[in-house]
């Protein structure tokens, strides 16, 4: 895992996705957002789903969004939330559409950048 501190360590296309992340996490008042980008550029972006039958982290919402839409690979995802870390079955997710290398950006609610690391 490589720790970072501050968007300013990220490019423009990921400052982009973690934007969109915590702009998801705040106008629908849910524990996480999650914004991922496919091979062609496109974004796709969730909260957090927590229905009595159907439970998904922001991230795994993320990447069905964009498996649904047709998307064949993943170039990077972003999450912000209050955890540590993002979690196991998230990452699996991220790397299943886009590859070990992948890389996960975790940001606070504040859109700080606390850690990045890859999907493998």
């Amino acid at each position: 895992m490589t720790e970072s501190t501050g968007t300013t360590d990220l490019g423009a296309e990921d400052r982009k996705i973690v934007t969109l992340a915590r702009s998801a996490r705040a106008r629908n008042g849910v524990p996480e957002g999650a914004a991922v980008r496919d091979e062609t550029g496109r974004t796709y972006v969730a909260g957090t789903v927590e229905l009595e039958s159907l439970k998904l982290s922001a991230l795994r919402t993320a990447v069905a969004m964009a498996v649904a839409s047709g998307a064949k690979s993943l170039e990077a995802a972003a999450v912000v939330s209050e955890a540590d870390a993002p979690s196991d079955e998230d990452r699996a997710a991220v790397r299943d559409l886009g590859g070990a290398g992948t890389p996960v950006l975790l940001a606070g609610p504040d859109g700080q950048l606390r850690l990045s690391v890859t999907a493998g």
